[in-house]
């Protein structure tokens, strides 16, 4: 008797080029909002009142960046990641245009990789996902990678392809929100006097503050998201898992909860840096169980102009999450490129933020 439940996609079953319309749309709620606010505290003043959002032109607050992109992402789950070991990383991943609440999103992925690993128990899917607003404007793009199990470790692999992708999204290719003007950024509601020209290239920040994740919480995050994948769920799976499928026996933590914890803290230190416009590429470096406490810390990579705007700058900032380590002493990958185990997160990303005075000329 054919069954009517879905065990989801093992390494095997992807194909080069295949196109996957994820359910379910989802349409973003106050609510929603709400409940992200509650979970990570995030301060950033233009997400988090509408009387800011109307001063620098947009019609209201709109939903964090990185919530927007969890609920896409979410989407992806079932069908790509649903039998994962791991994420792995991301790549030329724009922020297209913002998201308010009353907007239903849908994803659209191509597979564009796939390696089989040596051990011929996992292999590597490459994706290209797509968010959209109903109505087909598109909000979202990126590029990820995820390590999942083969059900059949004899299964032969009909193609492979590990493709390329830029290391930086170019400046010019940066999209803003349309609308954002901040000549009348109200710095003292801000919270912060310091605009894009008081940051330059190589500067380190220590974001201070550490955030202990609890069991409750990662789990309704991941939830809110609709991510499915059972490495955030099944504790019994877990404990079934044999040894370098699981080493730690426990539910890990969803590497996008990581990031918008990291981005919450990176507030200490870059409480101006209004948008994420871009992720240029990204590593969950070591497992995140319920317990750590998150710490984390920022290098300025690059500053760059933006044509056409006189009002506004955009920051490429290197964040590094840690876990039960604080970030004092910038603990990073060593000269062969080997990290600690205290860090957890490696992100590359672009950011706008605003400029004290506008462009001249």
């Amino acid at each position: 008797m054919a069954t009517k439940t879905d065990p989801g996609n093992f390494f095997e079953d992807f194909r080069l080029d295949q196109e996957i319309r994820h359910a379910t749309p989802r349409t973003v709620t106050a609510g929603d909002v709400a409940l992200y606010q509650a979970l990570y505290g995030s301060r950033f003043p233009v997400q988090s009142a509408d009387s800011f959002a109307h001063k620098i032109g947009l019609r209201d607050a709109p939903v964090d960046d990185l919530l927007a992109f969890h609920i896409v992402f979410g989407k992806t789950v079932p069908e790509i990641s649903l039998n994962a070991v791991a994420n792995l990383g991301y790549a030329e991943c724009r922020w297209m245009a913002p998201v308010y609440p009353g907007d239903t999103l849908h994803t659209v992925s191509r597979v564009i990789g796939l390696k089989e690993n040596s051990n011929k128990k996992t292999g590597v899917v490459y994706v290209h996902s797509q968010g959209y607003k109903d109505g087909g404007e598109l909000v979202l793009d990126y590029i990820r990678w995820v390590m999942v199990r083969k059900r059949d470790e004899a299964a032969a692999i009909a193609a492979e392809r590990v493709p390329t992708f830029n290391a930086v999204v170019a400046a010019e290719r940066l999209r803003t929100p349309p609308g954002a003007d901040f000549a009348h950024y109200d710095w003292a509601l801000a919270g912060s006097p310091h605009g894009w020209e008081d940051y330059a290239p190589g500067e380190k920040i220590d974001h201070v503050d550490g955030i202990t994740i609890e069991e409750a919480e990662h789990m309704l995050a991941t939830r809110l998201y609709q991510n499915t994948a059972r490495v955030h769920f099944d504790q019994f799976r877990q404990n079934q898992m044999s040894p370098g499928q699981e080493k730690l026996g426990r539910r890990l933590i969803y590497g996008g909860h990581v990031i918008s914890m990291a981005r919450a803290i990176s507030f200490n230190g870059l409480a101006n840096a209004a948008f994420v416009v871009a992720i240029n590429g990204g590593r969950h470096v070591n497992p995140t169980v319920a317990g750590n406490t998150i710490y984390a810390w920022s290098e300025v990579l690059d500053r760059a102009e933006l044509e056409d705007r006189s009002d506004a700058g955009v920051l490429r900032i290197r964040t590094v999450a840690l876990k039960d380590c604080p970030a004092a002493g910038f603990p990073d990958k060593d000269a062969a490129g080997k990290y600690p185990d205290s860090v957890v997160l490696d992100l590359d990303y672009w950011v706008m933020m605003p400029r004290r005075e506008k462009r001249r000329g």
